[in-house]
C-alpha cells in the first residue's frame, strides 16, 4: 500500500469516510483476480465484495431470505482500500419532486 505524500489529505479523507458511514473492508490486494470474492460480516449483515469480469470491484448485501437476490451496496476504493456504505438512505432511488407554482398575478 502506498501512502500519499501529503499525510494531512490522507487523514482528512479517512475521517470523512468514517463520519459518513463508509466502512473499511480490506485492501484491494485481497481480491487480485477477476472472479475473486471476499465475504465479510458488517454489523451482522453478510456482505460479499467481488472483482467483476470488467476488473471493477463491487459489493453486495446478501439477503437471508430464500432465493433473495444480492442487493448492490455502494463501494469505493481509496488508496488501495475497499470501503462500503450500508446506509439504506444512500441506496434508495429518489424521484424528483415536481413543484407546481401558481403565479401571483393569477
Amino acid at each position: 500500500m502506498t501512502v500519499p505524500p501529503d499525510d494531512r489529505v490522507f487523514r482528512r479523507e479517512m475521517a470523512s469516510a468514517y463520519r459518513s458511514g463508509w466502512h473499511f473492508i480490506d485492501l484491494v490486494t485481497a481480491i487480485p483476480h477477476r472472479g475473486d470474492s471476499l465475504m465479510v460480516t458488517l454489523f451482522g449483515e453478510p456482505v460479499v465484495v467481488v472483482r467483476e469480469e470488467d476488473e471493477d470491484v463491487r459489493a453486495y448485501r446478501c439477503l437471508r431470505k430464500p432465493r433473495g437476490a444480492p442487493q448492490p451496496v455502494r463501494c469505493a476504493i481509496r488508496y488501495d482500500m475497499i470501503f462500503v456504505n450500508l446506509d439504506q438512505r444512500d441506496h434508495q432511488l429518489v424521484e424528483p419532486q415536481t413543484i407546481s407554482a401558481t403565479p401571483r398575478s393569477a
